[in-house]
């Protein structure tokens, strides 16, 4: 019998997300680099083969959640009300996901955890280092298709710097405030705080364009 192909795509998801969650239980527990893709396909039971057919690289299993941050910051921007500019829709985007409470802005012992494996790993953080830029092309594409500017406008490249660089640095603050005090509430706060902080400079630097 034919399995439909949404039941296909719900079992493909549900594997992806066990290799993940396997994956991710397993670098907390004895670091990054220690861990093997055949301790991986076992604690998933699956097997090796599979782990590469959904992760091409073992720290795509750690940052799992990559392709649908992009998605997020480009369907803000697609379906953003006209009377809104594209850099404040990305501002109300991150008070939307606070209080949303979204896996993007949660501030726990797990994040904590999260953090560490990181901060362990050359290669984790080569990586993050990589995702951030990639994300600022994101949202350089994301803004001029927005407003219709130039393809290569550099005025949208140094709008989407500056905004990936404000959004890092509140998530690493707002990370740290959360290992300090434990209260998460105080490390979302701190989290928006800082992006509008860096929400006004951003407006100020791109004063005169249409990003704002």
């Amino acid at each position: 019998m034919t399995i439909p192909s949404d039941l296909r795509s719900r079992k493909r998801l549900a594997t992806r997300q066990a290799i993940s969650n396997a994956a991710t239980r397993l670098f907390f527990v004895h670091g990054f680099e220690q861990v093997t893709v055949d301790e991986i396909a076992a604690a998933a039971n699956v097997g090796r083969m599979t782990v590469f057919n959904h992760f091409p690289r073992k720290e795509d299993m750690f940052f799992d959640r990559e392709e649908e941050g992009r998605e997020l910051l480009r369907a803000a921007l697609r379906q953003r009300d006209p009377a809104v500019s594209p850099i404040e829709t990305l501002r109300l985007l991150a008070h939307r996901l606070v209080a949303e409470d979204s896996p993007y802005v949660t501030f726990s012992a797990a994040g904590q955890g999260f953090i560490a494996t990181i901060e362990a790993s050359d290669t984790l953080k080569a990586r993050a280092r990589a995702i951030r830029d990639e994300l600022a092309q994101v949202v350089a594409t994301a803004l001029i298709d927005s407003t219709g500017r130039d393809a290569h406008d550099p005025q949208a490249r140094l709008a989407a710097s500056l905004l990936l660089a404000t959004w890092s640095t509140a998530l690493i603050e707002a990370h740290s405030a959360f290992a300090r005090h434990g209260d998460a509430q105080l490390a979302k706060a701190r989290f928006l705080a800082l992006v509008d902080q860096g929400h006004n400079g951003l407006n100020a630097a791109m004063a005169g364009t249409p990003y704002i």
